[in-house]
């Protein structure tokens, strides 16, 4: 069991750097900030707010009472980001929780956070590029442009498509989807549908990252910018079509129709719109200054987020009857039912779409960026093969890495149905935050005189509150969830058990058979 849980201090992980050599330094505070406001706001946001506001049979909606689902999440992951903070900045190395776990709760723990972290990262991106062709799709057909079902889709969405379409259900989006099963040309018997914008996005980003941290910083900082505006653009046109009604409707059920399970499911699910402030800490070993910039970087991330979704979720209940958005675009919904000029609501949702295509792009970046630089980590303490922690020699970036993880990622975007990552990559997600909140408080205890250029406060009341929180949003999910996250915890389990625990670096170490 010791061997299990020996720990990788905080003098190994910096004397790794020195002697592996580290990636570029090259950001600052506000480079930082960007890749967790560029991480964060994305498909979450555009995608998964309707679902929330309107429930599904699984659990109750929240209602106009969304933005308290909201601030709930907000303060979970507010704890949540101060535990974070102080180990970037104590610990400034790729890798973010998986680093942080074996620094602090030790080997078996820092495998499952990091075989953890790819359902965030990895599969998560994959709903990700799902989700980007289809406000692309979208954005093409304001300008007549149709991309053939068959390439625009994957065969299992295409045949539930099939089955609404044959029980009654004639809205042009499904028809669309649909009609890839009879005009998809056959190859072996098989109908060949594949989601080709899905492939093609994430395969463009694979390439920006390997040339280099700065050239993908600054393609981010650019995005994040003009989707920023995008979502102020929204907004403001949006409190002009402000109905008060729409948010006390006594026939929908009031302001909360659901009550606070309504609140608690709505927090569960919008916890989407959240992931990847903690994108942020995977940067660290490629920050200018950490201990200052760290910190800076992924609180400053989810403040703004956070005010820009409490305004963005007001105006969207605001304009629109509550229990009509649930759809995959709740946005653009919202404006189709505003009362308005029609000229300006149809530029309106031009803006919006496009807001959107450019929003799960930086998503892309971000979480690409994220995957090979953990990758590397583990790969450095001997967790994962050797080659996966090779920087380019000219680039200095984790090109192996970043060229598998992009394979992987737009391999499945092009045929895989998703529509269960957001729940799975929820609860995956959460746990990571319950293992580095816990981090916190056993490293306070084991190294209590270990500089700490960020502190957070109240330890360990803050983290144990964070630990609560995140269990508490945890239970909302579906039984089937917890089902598959088992699973593949068990899996990651079997792996660390054939190959992690016999090539580990810091086992051999411990065992006289490495310097």
């Amino acid at each position: 069991m010791s061997r299990l849980f020996i720990r990788k201090s905080v003098q190994d992980c910096e004397r790794d750097i020195q002697m592996r050599g580290g990636l570029r330094r090259s950001l600052n505070r506000w480079h930082l900030t960007a890749l967790g406001v560029g991480a964060t706001i994305g498909a979450g946001i555009f995608a998964t707010t309707g679902t929330a506001i309107v429930g599904d049979e699984l659990r109750p909606g929240a209602g106009p009472a969304i933005v308290l689902s909201f601030l709930l999440t907000a303060l979970t992951c507010g704890f949540a980001a101060l535990c974070y903070a102080e180990f970037a900045a104590m610990v400034p190395i790729s890798g973010s929780a998986y680093t942080y776990a074996y620094a602090s709760l030790g080997e078996l723990v820092a495998w499952i956070i990091g075989w953890d972290l790819i359902i965030e990262y990895a599969v998560g991106n994959i709903g990700v590029a799902i989700g980007w062709s289809g406000y692309f799709r979208e954005l093409l057909s304001h300008f007549g442009i149709s991309l053939p079902a068959w390439l625009a889709t994957d065969y299992r969405s295409a045949h539930m498509a099939l089955e609404a379409v044959n029980n009654g259900a004639s809205d042009a989006s499904t028809t669309y989807l649909a009609s890839a099963i009879s005009t998809a040309p056959h190859l072996f018997g098989f109908p060949v549908i594949a989601n080709l914008p899905a492939f093609l996005i994430v395969a463009l980003i694979t390439t920006v990252l390997v040339i280099g941290i700065r050239e993908s910083a600054n393609s981010n900082n650019a995005m994040v910018l003009l989707k920023i505006a995008v979502i102020l653009f929204f907004c403001a046109v949006g409190l002009t079509l402000i109905r008060p009604g729409n948010w006390t409707n006594p026939e929908l059920g009031g302001f909360a129709p659901n009550g606070w399970a309504g609140i608690s499911a709505g927090a569960a699910i919008i916890f989407f719109s959240y992931i990847g402030f903690d994108a942020t800490s995977t940067a660290a070993e490629e920050a200018k200054d950490p201990a200052r910039d760290m910190p800076f970087g992924i609180i400053m991330s989810l403040v703004i987020c956070t005010v820009l979704y409490i305004v963005l979720s007001l105006v969207m209940t605001g304009i629109a009857p509550w229990n009509k958005l649930g759809t995959p675009e709740p946005m653009v919904t919202a404006l189709a039912l505003a009362d308005g000029s029609p000229r300006l609501l149809s530029l309106s949702r031009l803006i919006v779409s496009l807001g959107a295509v450019i929003a799960m792009t930086s998503v892309l970046l971000v979480f690409q960026l994220g995957q090979p630089r953990i990758f590397m980590s583990m790969a450095r303490d001997g967790l994962l093969p050797p080659f996966l922690a090779k920087v380019h020699p000219r680039f200095k970036t984790p090109y192996l890495g970043t060229i598998i993880t992009g394979t992987f990622v737009a391999t499945f975007a092009a045929f895989a149905n998703i529509a269960e990552v957001v729940d799975l990559t929820n609860i995956g997600t959460l746990f990571a935050f319950v293992l580095v909140s816990a981090g916190v408080i056993v490293l306070r205890k084991i190294e209590p005189d270990r500089p700490r250029p960020f502190r957070a406060p109240l330890v360990p009341l803050t983290p144990l509150i964070s630990i609560a929180a995140c269990l508490y949003l945890m239970l909302q999910l579906p039984t089937l969830t917890w089902i598959r996250f088992g699973i593949w915890l068990a899996l990651g389990l079997l792996i660390y058990m054939v190959y992690g625990i016999r090539h580990s670096r810091l086992g051999r170490r411990a065992a006289g058979r490495e310097n």
